[in-house]
């Protein structure tokens, strides 16, 4: 283990200009030519620039260590949690606004929220708490060149630690079957956003590797998971799914490789596990969740009066939405029921813009 974090320390100095996760300056330009000319992208762009005019009134809320993974709604820990990671958004926000905007007051707050939580969180490689990092990862890729060396420093430091405590944590166990499930999805996400974002090249090999195996471990042949026939519920399909495509979309954008289709040894793939998922989003399919779940959080999130934990809660297709968005980027010819179900539910539309311009569509 020792080895392998001396190994990443010396990958850290590779270049960290390129942009892969958050927008770059090919999509920033399309996108201030679509505010003013596509209503519903204006609108989406709206939201962003209110989120970013109150954050410039705001302090940062940094919190020590995030705790959200096994705790029940209502737990002190993970409503203090809950209430800082407001930032995530607004560090965005903010990092947006000044991309498009190129007023320096979002620059100076976006500067001043990450140095912030740069200087007082500490990780400890829990996959399901860092998975809430994505907003600061994308933010900070977006502003990365307009910092100074001593606050990239800070930056990318913190950022790395996060990264390689998930390969180094008390949770990181290979040897165990039930390492593949959804936790190890979201583990390789959050570094593989790293990688890229810091310019990490261990890290991204690291990434690409495990990404295989992953999917060769945590996908069936047929499109189910095991995260599916462990807790009987396409909630925990659809959240596997979703870091993986996260993923693969830095991947497709920093290596031009797609992985979308890509078939893993077992012959599982991401496109067979999104199609698998459509007859439950399209209507034709419905499905009671949590019924024969064999992990007993399950139950007691029900017990705490959790509703969507409830067994034999019907799946919500408005659920499905984040991972049909993020599959159109790859297969144009989900886009009519992504646009179907959110006009029917009202949801996604700044991820729906992402993937738009990460298209190149004007």
């Amino acid at each position: 283990m020792r080895y392998i974090f001396f190994f990443f320390v010396l990958a850290a100095a590779a270049p960290v200009r390129a942009q892969y996760v958050g927008l770059n300056a090919k999509e920033i330009k399309l996108l201030k030519r679509l505010i003013n000319k596509d209503t519903s992208v204006g609108k989406a762009y709206g939201s962003m620039v209110r989120t970013a005019e109150q954050a410039l009134g705001e302090a940062p809320h940094p919190i020590d260590t995030i705790r959200t993974e096994g705790l029940l709604q209502g737990d002190p820990k993970k409503t203090a949690t809950q209430a800082s990671l407001r930032d995530m958004n607004k560090i965005y926000a903010l990092a947006l606004v000044y991309r498009v905007q190129g007023d320096r007051r979002y620059l100076a707050k976006a500067k001043e929220f990450l140095l912030a939580w740069a200087g007082t969180n500490h990780p400890k490689g829990d996959p399901i708490d860092d998975t809430n990092l994505d907003r600061v990862i994308e933010g900070y890729d977006m502003i990365k060149g307009e910092l100074g060396s001593g606050e990239n420093t800070l930056i990318q430091d913190w950022l790395r630690v996060t990264a390689q405590t998930e390969l180094h944590s008390r949770y990181y166990h290979p040897d165990r079957p039930s390492f593949y499930n959804n936790w190890h999805s979201h583990r390789l996400k959050v570094v593989g956003e790293i990688a890229f974002a810091i310019g990490d090249t261990a890290l991204q090999n690291y990434t690409i590797t495990a990404l295989k195996e992953q999917l060769a471990k945590n996908l069936n042949p047929d499109g189910s998971s095991i995260d599916f026939t462990s807790r009987d519920a396409l909630h925990y399909h659809v959240y596997d799914l979703e870091p993986l495509l996260k993923l693969i979309y830095v991947l497709k954008r920093a290596t031009g490789v797609d992985y979308y289709a890509f078939q893993a040894s077992n012959g599982a793939s991401i496109r067979q596990s999104v199609d698998w998922l459509l007859p439950y989003l399209n209507g034709q399919k419905t499905h009671a969740e949590f019924v024969n779940s064999t992990v007993d959080f399950d139950r007691k999130r029900a017990q705490n009066n959790e509703a969507a934990y409830k067994a034999g809660t019907l799946f919500e297709t408005k659920n499905g939405i984040g991972t049909l968005v993020l599959a159109v980027y790859f297969d144009e010819g989900l886009k009519p029921l992504a646009g179907q179900l959110m006009a029917a539910e009202g949801a996604a539309p700044w991820q729906e813009v992402v993937i738009r311009l990460g298209q190149g569509r004007g």
